[in-house]
């Protein structure tokens, strides 16, 4: 039977893996990056990986997961009782996100890649999307009391918004330096769109 130290070394042991994954995964993408540079950020051997992680797909798959859960938990905590307007909502992502590069600049990584047999970590993080572009469409439909194909569509542009402005703050660009340029954008779009909305 395993006992509480046994776990508690294993529950370590899996943290400082995802850690070290996540870190050089955000500077490498997932094909410059090995389980043997994983074994030497972590300062675990190769089989304290494998034991924890089928394979290299597997581990990103957790790391992808892993780091929403972090996100996720980070932006309820930040947007929890406030009543807001789809603009300050799109702010309210971006921000977030922005706290996180690691998640979002692996997950476009491994959306970009090209594979015989798609990724477990690809499909993983457009788990995560399709999750969050849900979420983000039911507050919508709350805000402007728009039908649903409306709050989709909305969802699909502030998401954009933000992979854009993620990308432009990445190459240097000065364009997205201000996040509420990102919020009048989105509100300017959801006037068109859903009018009387917002104010």
């Amino acid at each position: 039977m395993q006992t509480r130290v046994e776990r508690a070394n294993g529950a370590q042991s899996r943290r400082r893996i995802l850690e070290a994954a996540t870190e050089i995964a955000g500077q490498l993408g997932y094909s410059a990056t090995s389980i043997s540079e994983v074994s030497k950020r972590s300062g675990l051997p190769n089989s304290s990986i494998y034991w924890h992680f089928k394979d290299k797909d597997a581990l990103f798959a957790a790391v992808i997961e892993d780091s929403y859960q972090k996100w996720s938990a980070y932006f309820s905590e930040k947007s929890e009782g406030l009543i807001t307007s789809p603009g300050s909502s799109v702010i309210q992502l971006h921000e977030s996100l922005e706290s996180f590069p690691a998640f979002l600049r692996f997950g476009h990584l491994v959306i970009l890649e090209q594979h015989e047999v798609e990724l477990g970590a690809r499909k993983a993080f457009l788990e995560i999307r399709h999750r969050a572009l849900a979420l983000m469409a039911e507050k919508y439909m709350a805000q402007t009391n728009c039908d649903g194909d409306t709050a989709q569509q909305l969802a699909a542009i502030s998401l954009a918004l933000v992979d854009g402005a993620f990308l432009s703050r990445v190459a240097g660009e000065q364009t997205f330096n201000s996040p509420g340029l990102l919020g009048k954008v989105f509100d300017t779009y959801v006037r068109e769109i859903a009018p009387g909305t917002v104010q």
